[in-house]
Formats: C-alpha cells, sequence, structure tokens
C-alpha cells in the first residue's frame, strides 16, 4: 500500500493563539511544530503566513494555517456544517462521555451522543474558527469491521444505482 498512515490534513483557523490553546490545552494534542513564512515554499507566491501542527498518539497530526492576508473563510460555507470535520478517536464510551461533559463544562455546545450504524459513537462541536469536530469510539467488534469492510462495494452500488437515494 503506497499511504501508510495520515501525516496531516490541513485547515485554516482565524487566531493561531487560540487554536494552539484549543488544540493543545482543551484537546490535549501535542502542539508539535509551527512554521512562520513569507513565501509559500510549494509555490513561492508572497502570503504570510503561519503553519501550526498538532500531533496525535498515532504520530499523525492535524495542521492549520493563519493567513490574515488571504481572502476566503475558514472553510467550505456552501457546504452543509456536518460534512467538513475532524473526527478523532478516542479510547473508550466512557472517555467519550468524560469528554462531553468536560467541553460542555468549558462552554461549548456538544451534539450527542450519536451511534452511527453500530459502527462508531460520536459527539459533536466547534473550534474557535468555526471547523466541525467529533470525538469518536468504535461500537463493534474486530469481526463486525471486517463485515462492514465487505458490505462497502454493495452499499456503494446500490448508491450509485440511485436506489439508495
Amino acid at each position: 500500500m503506497l499511504c501508510k498512515k495520515l501525516h496531516h490534513a490541513a485547515f485554516r483557523c482565524k487566531d493561531a493563539v487560540a487554536t494552539t490553546h484549543f488544540y493543545n490545552g482543551v484537546l490535549g494534542l501535542t502542539f508539535s511544530h509551527a512554521i512562520n513564512q513569507q513565501v509559500v515554499p510549494s509555490t513561492g507566491r508572497l502570503s504570510p503566513h503561519i503553519h501550526l501542527f498538532f500531533g496525535m498518539e498515532d504520530g499523525s497530526s492535524i495542521a492549520f494555517f493563519e493567513c490574515p492576508d488571504e481572502p476566503g473563510e475558514m472553510k467550505d460555507m456552501a457546504s452543509p456544517d456536518w460534512i467538513q470535520h475532524f473526527a478523532f478517536e478516542v479510547e473508550s464510551r466512557e472517555v467519550l462521555l468524560q469528554a462531553k461533559s468536560e467541553l460542555e463544562a468549558l462552554g461549548l455546545q456538544v451534539l450527542g451522543p450519536v451511534d452511527h450504524d453500530g459502527y462508531v459513537l460520536s459527539i459533536y462541536f466547534h473550534d474557535p474558527s468555526g471547523h466541525r469536530l467529533e470525538l469518536t469510539t468504535p461500537l463493534c467488534a474486530r469481526q463486525r469491521l471486517r463485515d462492514f469492510e465487505v458490505e462497502a462495494p454493495r452499499v456503494l452500488a446500490r448508491w450509485a444505482q440511485g436506489s439508495a437515494r
């Protein structure tokens, strides 16, 4: 397999300091790297920005760009809010419910828990830039995960034929 794991996914943020406080201080991710540049390395274009990285236990990261001189929104404003989001796996149902209580105690509005087809249990909330976040924990045993994998092509085929719309 070419792709071994997620290195990072990147979104834009409104405020690098508030974003760091939230992801490091509230969610407990490791503030692992910050790059402050005037020029975009991949394009050579002038665009002062800071690129923030927050690491997780498995070695993957999420990243954010604060680029105050660039136009545009923090996220896709045309799509429904529930589509574009980060989902972070937590250890158990108990950890998920504890996190919900702690986030609510901080004044965040938390939706859920929501059971997704017996696959995962999730809660939802937003970061300081308005990005939707999900904390999720698996609900099923390994065998059921294999069953889902076998079922996935059939579910997609029904969707493609229009029978699932």
